[in-house]
């Protein structure tokens, strides 16, 4: 029987992020999923408490932080991942097609620094790769749609879905930004609900359903297949398609979009300083007549 890892959630209020702590409770190492950098963007001021608050946490818990597992390069957040790798020696591992994210995007804000082979990562993880936290096997599942490299994390009974679904009464992804798919985003939700029912199911995002009063990340397989609004077991891949591509074509850009892509296609980092010594960020203007 496999290890069943311990999971300590983190809701970031502001961006509508869940991160976790998952660790193993024989040998007490951990992971840390998605977690976020605090960034205000009408005064461009980061600050690291989210984080930090995941750091004294696992301290408290007596837990070793020996890898960050980024579920893809999040347009809605920036990482902080540098920082937590800085305070405790982890890791960063992303899905080996961060690199087709990469190149997308390195035209985009001429940022000819980003390696567009993933390098600023510590590892690319391939589907069905897996690495080792203690005696916790974590099995990275490649799932696109959302992005080309988002990947979901199984360890143990429990899936870390990233952005690929939502709660059962929200939904899932949008699938509009450049190099997503609703076909394969349709395609990859039917990988995930094909596991077995009673496997508990982790989401990056939730912004309370109409009708719900409290914010809520934790379901199960068999719920989504029973009841997701956009992709329960009897919707079919063309009327999800339909579905999604019309909804998409309707959803405003995330606030953070921009400032995110820049940081997290470098793995969690500003874009190299000026000769002044600061760090910017690009806003490509788009003229029209």
């Amino acid at each position: 029987m496999s290890v069943q890892p311990a999971i300590k959630a983190f809701f970031d209020e502001p961006t509508n992020t869940v991160s976790y702590l998952v660790s193993d409770p024989a040998t007490r190492l951990g992971a840390v999923i998605d977690p976020v950098l605090d960034f205000e963007h009408r005064s461009g001021k980061a600050d690291i408490r989210s984080a930090d608050a995941i750091l004294k946490y696992a301290a408290d818990a007596g837990v070793t932080i020996a890898w960050v597992l980024e579920t893809h390069a999040h347009a809605d957040h920036l990482s902080g991942a540098p920082y937590i790798k800085t305070k405790t020696g982890a890791k960063v591992a992303i899905g080996e097609h961060i690199r087709d994210v990469q190149r997308i995007f390195r035209p985009v804000f001429n940022a000819t620094d980003v390696s567009g082979d993933g390098s600023e990562f510590d590892r690319l993880l391939a589907d069905g790769e897996t690495l080792a936290i203690g005696n916790l096997t974590v099995e990275a599942i490649h799932t696109p749609g959302h992005t080309p490299a988002c990947v979901s994390y199984k360890i143990g009974d429990a899936v870390f879905v990233g952005d690929t679904l939502f709660m059962p009464d929200y939904g899932t992804a949008r699938a509009d930004f450049p190099g997503g798919d609703a076909r394969t985003l349709y395609r990859s939700i039917r990988r995930l609900l094909s596991l077995p029912p009673q496997t508990r199911l982790f989401m990056c995002h939730d912004y309370k359903a109409p009708g719900r009063d409290n914010y809520a990340w934790e379901t199960t397989v068999g719920e989504e297949r029973a009841r997701n609004v956009h992709a329960s077991e009897n919707i079919t891949e063309d009327e999800f398609v339909a579905m999604r591509e019309r909804r998409d074509a309707t959803l405003a850009a995330p606030l953070l979009l921009l400032p995110s892509i820049q940081v997290n296609i470098r793995a969690g980092k500003f874009p190299p300083a000026e000769s002044n010594g600061v760090h910017y960020l690009k806003i490509p203007v788009k003229i029209t007549s």
